[in-house]
């Protein structure tokens, strides 16, 4: 006979069946294969991550470092003569930068500008009675 159904009893010859099964055991052992190459991939960006996380830990340690440091200033490599010089020279270039910002509002207020309301008013006026007093 023919083909038949489907319970235990064979659809085609035995040349058929063992082609199919030798089909089914390539598929089989390909699907075995990549599987195993998918495994080894992962395992590698496993690793790859890692050694990124600590890389990126080391970057945020220097770039928190480096960042503590802008704020502070220069450390300890500087002498206490060499910190002061620096410091006052940054004062110096703040009171620079606080006359001419006085010499604005002078000017602005000698031009009819927009008026100042009473407190701003007032503060101003102090401003620039202690820069007149200064020498």
């Amino acid at each position: 006979g023919g083909p038949q159904g489907w319970r235990g009893e064979s659809r085609g010859s035995p040349q058929q069946l063992a082609e199919r099964y030798a089909d089914l055991a390539a598929s089989h052992s390909e699907a075995l294969r990549q599987r195993e190459e998918r495994e080894w991939h992962n395992a590698r960006l496993r690793q790859e991550n890692a050694r990124l996380r600590l890389e990126n830990r080391r970057l945020r340690r220097e770039n928190r470092c480096l960042f503590r440091q802008a704020l502070l200033g220069p450390g300890p490599d500087k002498s206490p003569a060499e910190e002061a010089e620096a410091l006052r020279a940054q004062l110096g270039r703040l009171q620079e930068k606080h006359r001419r910002a006085l010499r604005h509002l002078r000017r602005c207020r000698a031009a009819g500008g927009p008026e100042a309301s009473g407190a701003e008013e007032g503060e101003l006026e102090e401003l620039l009675l202690e820069e007149d007093e200064q020498p």
